[in-house]
Order: structure tokens, then sequence, then C-alpha cells
């Protein structure tokens, strides 16, 4: 910076009011803010449907809801080192606008009449007060609720309080609360991933989720920024090893590069590739036998928790991907795998 003149990420010459505003943010960039107000606040991200299976162990299938927010409050004060998610995200997103999100895809999908699960995703957390109105929050709990679907919502380690959770399960006495603990180290936690929490904070949430009835979804990473394939194999196996007990589910996610995000640049700057799909199905062969010590499937009685891998942006050159020639074929069995554990 020369001249005195204080340039920011949006690129005015304004004095930035926070540090966040010249060392990060790149939601502050021109091309964030113009494609961020080029979508409509009363639309849904996307709505679409997956092969899933009910608590119970029945196939069905799924809804997945993904809002238009404001954002995780999170990222407003820092954020993960993968998350993109800010780049689907409206600022001045109203109640009514969510009402209106949820509406559409109500109608879209006929009060999903078809499918018997319903996940309810907004970028952030939808318990969290700062992020999504309370009435909206409400809504999606009694609708869910009165409509007979289970459903998925995520949330950080902080909204799961014993206040929040009674308040939710008055309303809706069982659902799922899927929590991105990415890994099961503290180390990594803070230094790989900027998480924002503590293993410490995902013991306690899970044990009020338990307390509550709730069923646990936990999310791990595969292949973190500054790790190693084969580190994140060995380090990958040991996590799923040890929240087993403690999840209904367990759901890796291998690294997929999204815009404007710490992985974005050092995959741009040749310093990081996506997982191969081949350490994922090695990833599931180590990982079985702790799921089901008797080598059975989903839904045998040996079932410790179930594993699911879905690979985003599989095949692609910013997802998990091979040489070309198999990657389809290989991506499918992962995923076959995730419904039947075989």
């Amino acid at each position: 910076m020369t001249g005195g003149i204080r340039l920011t990420m949006a690129d005015s010459q304004a004095k930035p009011k926070r540090l966040h505003d010249l060392i990060k943010a790149p939601e502050n960039t021109e091309w964030a803010q113009k494609k961020k107000h080029s979508w409509s606040g009363e639309r849904p991200a996307t709505v679409y449907y997956t092969p899933e299976i009910l608590s119970d162990g029945t196939l069905t299938s799924a809804v997945t809801v993904i809002l238009r927010t404001k954002g995780c409050h999170w990222w407003w004060s820092s954020g993960c080192t993968f998350c993109g998610y800010f780049n689907d995200t409206r600022d001045d997103v109203t109640s009514e606008d969510l009402h209106a999100q949820w509406a559409f895809a109500r109608q879209k999908f006929d009060d999903f009449a078809d499918h018997g699960m319903v996940k309810v995703y907004t970028s952030g957390s939808l318990l969290e007060d700062r992020e999504i109105p309370l009435d909206f929050q409400e809504t999606v709990l009694r609708d869910c609720h009165q409509l007979g679907k289970e459903l998925v919502i995520e949330s950080r380690t902080e909204q799961c309080s014993e206040e929040k959770l009674a308040w939710a399960t008055s309303i809706n006495p069982r659902f799922t609360v899927a929590i991105g603990l990415e890994a099961l180290d503290e180390e990594v936690l803070r230094f790989h991933i900027n998480k924002g929490f503590t293993v410490k904070s995902w013991y306690r949430a899970v044990e009020n989720l338990q307390n509550a009835g709730l069923r646990i979804k936990t999310y791990l990473m595969f292949k973190p920024p500054f790790m190693s394939e084969g580190d994140s194999l060995v380090h990958t196996v040991r996590w799923i090893e040890g929240v087993a007990e403690l999840s209904d589910e367990i759901s890796i996610n291998p690294m997929n590069i999204q815009r404007g995000t710490v992985i974005d640049r050092l995959f741009r700057a040749g310093d990081y590739r996506p997982p191969w799909l081949w350490s994922l199905v090695e990833l599931i062969e180590r990982s079985h036998p702790y799921i089901h010590p008797k080598g059975g499937m989903n839904g045998d009685g040996d079932q410790i928790s179930r594993l699911i891998i879905h690979p985003t942006a599989a095949g692609r050159v910013r997802g998990s991907h091979n040489c070309g020639e198999c990657d389809r074929e290989v991506a499918a069995a992962i995923e076959r795998y995730s419904v039947s554990g075989d």
C-alpha cells in the first residue's frame, strides 16, 4: 500500500473496519458480491432427492433443501479453510424469504409425499438464532414433524446446548443433528481446518443430543489441507473408530475445492490435489470392520454405526478423482456402499 491508501478485498479505497476485511473475506470481493446478489432470496439454492435409509433401516429417498441464508456466523469472523458455502448466501435474507424458499420446496415435491426423509441445510446452523430467525426454525421443525418425515439438520457444537435442544424437541421430538467435527484431533481442527471449536465441545454436544433423545450424524473430512493423502487415510480410519460408538451415522466428506477458500488458493498454486477415489475405497475396506465387527451390512445386528461417503464432484478435477477411465464406476460403487453397507 502506498500514498496512505488502504485497499480492502472489495477493491474499495475506504478504510477497512475490520482486519478480516484485509486478510480474508473473499465474500467481499466484487465477483462474490455480484454473484450473491444475483440470486433470488425467495428461492432455495437447490432442492433435489437421493436414495436414503430411515433410522429403522427402511429404504427410502430423501429430499435435500439447501436454503439461501445469511450464512455461518463463524465465517463472519473467521471461517474454515475449506468451506465456500458463503458463495450461496445473501446478507439481506429475511424470515419472509426463508418461508418462501421452504414453501417452494414443499410445493415442488408435493409436501414430500413420496419421500421419507427431509434434509434442511442452511450453509450454517439451523438452530443458530443469529443466522436463522426463530420463527423459521420452528416452521421447519413443526412441519416435518406434522408431515411425519424424518428430519436432518446441521449444526456446530455451540448450538447444541441443553436449553436449545429442549426448545427444539418440544416442537419435534425426533430428528437428526449433523455436526461437522471434521477431525477427532485438536491440532488438525486448529491448524488445518480452523474449525473454531474443540473436540471437547463435540463430546459435550453429543452428550446433550443423547440426553435429548436425538440422533447424531458426524461429519469427518478426508484429506484436509496441509495433510498428505497417506496420513489422511491413517488418521481418518482412527477417527472413524473413535466416533463410531457415539454416532448413529458417520459421513466422510472427501475434500472438494470450493471457490474463494484457503484450499482453493493451494489448489490453484499446484500445492494440493483432491483425494483419489481409490483412497476412499481403501478407507472403506479398512473401516468396515469397525462399523460391522461381524462382517455384516447396514441394518444387520452387528452394526455399530452407518458409514456414508458421498464424494462431491467425483471424477472432476476439483473433486475426488482417479485417472478418468474408471471414475464413474468407482464413484458409483462408493455411493452404493453408503446405502447398503456391502
